[in-house]
């Protein structure tokens, strides 16, 4: 019998799934919380506002997505996934917490921060492959959309409280003491990962270990037009248009003059629109073509209205509306990639869509923030404009060709 396929929290059913979203809420909470304070670090502690430091640090974390994709994706096909979790997000609880260590003692150093990026950014190549396909174990085919969707919401959710701390805690104890919450947060999505019923998980099919299977990934996807476009848009909004934290840092400082409580209430204030995306998406049965195109068009007005924005409350307004369709955009590539995608190569599959989301970082930050030092914050925002109308057209050409019917969604298992 199939689960039932109504109810924006019907995932939440599953036992597995609850103790799984606890945990890593807690956890997101914590993510979002070191990257808030991260680029206030960067940008006003140890560079006189350098968004082009900022982009940098971006480059250094996002970058180890798309260089250590032969091996992030082979470890998603063919090991034990729970097991990979476990030593993922436990390393990158220990960097946290040594990173939070070195900057309490007042030591820490611009350098520090981008060995630290570095390294959490490889951690999380093999992490986020693993962490997104796993979803399909905890609560098997039929439940597999609603509950990237419920995860995004989680995820984003934890973005409206986050920032906001992270602002408290800055402006109250000192910026490491953000560093060392996130560290001692990854205790909790460890645990939820303990106390997980294995006897109740739906296991992917493993993939048989060959000579290729990389390759193999690569052909699969090459021979699938709807999964190529899909990524020529994912790959044109991930590098121009989700520079987050030089869009939000940059205006915020440089525009608005804000302080640290204004910065992360701006973050925490964008979560709004990203949850609001997330609840959308989980509400919808199975996710659509189309939601690309639109999610794409209102992320390219979003920053639009961000860039002209006349005022700081203008301004959140419009990262609201950024939220809104980023979280479309995103999860519908990723609900869309999944569902599409024989099991047995889901992991090379998604670890590609992830170095593309994230992988372009490298080339698209320092870009960004180059153009926000020496033109202005808000042409840095007109270039994420361009992205999301760059990615619209993408997909207009992409439904006139009818491509996404070259592999129809599998909705039962």
């Amino acid at each position: 019998m199939s689960a039932p396929a109504h109810g924006i929290f019907r995932s939440l059913r599953s036992f597995n799934y609850r103790v799984w979203v606890g945990g890593a809420f807690v956890s997101n909470v914590g993510t979002w919380v070191q990257r808030t304070a991260q680029d206030w670090l960067v940008l006003t502690q140890l560079t006189h506002h350098s968004a082009s430091a900022v982009g940098f640090v971006m480059a250094l974390q996002f970058g180890p997505q798309l260089l250590l994709l032969p091996w992030t994706g082979f470890v998603a096909d063919h090991f034990n996934q729970r097991k990979v979790l476990i030593a993922t997000q436990a390393a990158m609880g220990v960097l946290a917490l040594a990173l939070g260590l070195l900057t309490i003692s007042g030591h820490v150093q611009l350098w520090h921060v981008y060995v630290f990026a570095l390294l959490l950014g490889s951690a999380a190549a093999f992490d986020a492959p693993v962490r997104q396909t796993f979803v399909a174990e905890l609560v098997g085919e039929t439940g597999l959309s609603n509950a990237v969707a419920l995860n995004s919401t989680s995820f984003n959710a934890a973005r409206m409280i986050g920032p906001a701390v992270a602002g408290l805690v800055i402006a109250g104890v000192g910026t490491g003491w953000a560093f060392l919450i996130n560290g001692a947060s990854f205790i909790a999505v460890l645990i939820s990962l303990a106390l997980l019923r294995v006897s109740e998980l739906h296991p992917n099919p493993r993939a048989v270990r060959t000579k290729g299977s990389f390759t193999e990934g690569f052909r699969y996807v090459w021979s699938r037009p709807d999964l190529k476009a899909i990524l020529v848009m994912l790959f044109l909004i991930g590098t121009f248009g989700l520079n987050f934290p030089i869009f939000i840092s940059t205006m915020a400082v440089g525009v608005f003059h804000a302080d640290a409580k204004g910065y992360g209430l701006l973050s925490s204030i964008m979560a709004i629109g990203t949850v609001s995306g997330a609840l959308l998406a989980a509400g919808r049965a199975t996710p659509r073509f189309r939601s690309l195109l639109v999610g794409a068009i209102v992320f390219g007005v979003g920053c639009t209205l961000a860039a002209f924005a006349p005022s700081y409350w203008m301004f959140a307004a419009a990262l609201v509306v950024i939220g809104v369709a980023a979280l479309t955009f995103t999860n519908s590539t990723n609900s869309l990639m999944q569902l599409s995608t024989v099991p047995a190569m889901r992991g090379r599959v998604m670890a590609l869509r992830v170095g593309v989301a994230l992988g372009g970082t490298p080339i698209g930050a320092p870009i960004v923030g180059w153009v926000a030092d020496n033109l202005g914050p808000r042409w840095a925002l007109g270039i994420g404009a361009a992205s999301g109308f760059a990615a619209a057209i993408v997909a207009v050409y992409a439904l006139t060709r009818n491509v996404q019917s070259h592999a129809p969604l599998r909705t039962t298992a």
